[in-house]
């Protein structure tokens, strides 16, 4: 069985797209019919985020942790508890592509960093998409973290400790210890997950925080290296 983790606080606007693209990835041919059980951490939640996971009859817990490592913990004991042999991690306002989950097994390692890219819907996202690429590292073998397209085997992220109760960079921690403990990691440059240009994230310090430090960084460069495009 693979479990997918997705951590979510107050996340009504993005939580059906995500849950959608999920279930779509879990009927990958790809999959040869293995099955896919996908539970949303509800941390903290005051919306309606438990009522559309009810609606698309996925699996939810309850934590009050504000907290997103321990979120993404939490609902990775529950896929563990349920048989999971592999955990995949997205993030509530990303949606996946259709050969996602079939992708990280095919990779056969211990473990799979994705990378992501950011979604459009008007000028100013398209803006912080040009910023995101330029400063996104591409391709295999690109280094980078990201929760929102990560996975790893049940017998690595065990051997570890799991993710660690942090309030954000726990993607980035749990990987660090997989390296040190001699797992192999897969950095892979496709399938790409692509994720919200929100600049106020759940995280402090998380990708919404980056996507934001990005437009002060090009805000705050002198005016010749905007126009160059070298800023």
């Amino acid at each position: 069985m693979i479990g997918v983790l997705v951590p979510a606080h107050d996340e009504a606007a993005t939580i059906g797209r995500c849950l959608r693209s999920l279930q779509k990835a879990a009927r990958h041919p790809g999959l040869n019919g293995c099955e896919v059980r996908i539970v949303v951490a509800l941390d903290a939640c005051s919306d309606s985020t438990a009522a559309i996971c009810r609606e698309l009859q996925v699996e939810t817990i309850d934590l009050q942790a504000r907290c997103v490592g321990a979120a993404r913990a939490a609902a990775a004991a529950r896929l563990l508890q349920q048989g999971a042999r592999w955990l995949a991690s997205t993030d509530a306002d990303g949606t996946v592509p259709p050969q996602w989950l079939a992708a990280q097994l095919d990779a056969r390692s211990d473990a799979f960093c994705g990378v992501v890219d950011v979604a459009t819907s008007g000028r100013r996202s398209r803006h912080l998409r040009r910023l995101f690429r330029r400063s996104e590292r591409w391709g295999d073998g690109h280094g980078r973290v990201h929760g929102a397209n990560l996975g790893v085997s049940a017998q690595a992220y065990r051997a570890v400790g799991g993710f660690a109760a942090l309030g954000c960079g726990e993607d980035v921690d749990l990987v660090r210890r997989l390296s040190a403990a001699g797992a192999s990691v897969r950095w892979a440059g496709a399938p790409v997950v692509t994720t919200s240009a929100r600049l106020l994230g759940r995280a402090r310090g998380g990708f919404a925080d980056y996507l934001a430090g990005l437009t002060l960084e090009q805000q705050s460069a002198p005016a010749v290296c905007q126009l160059t495009g070298t800023g």
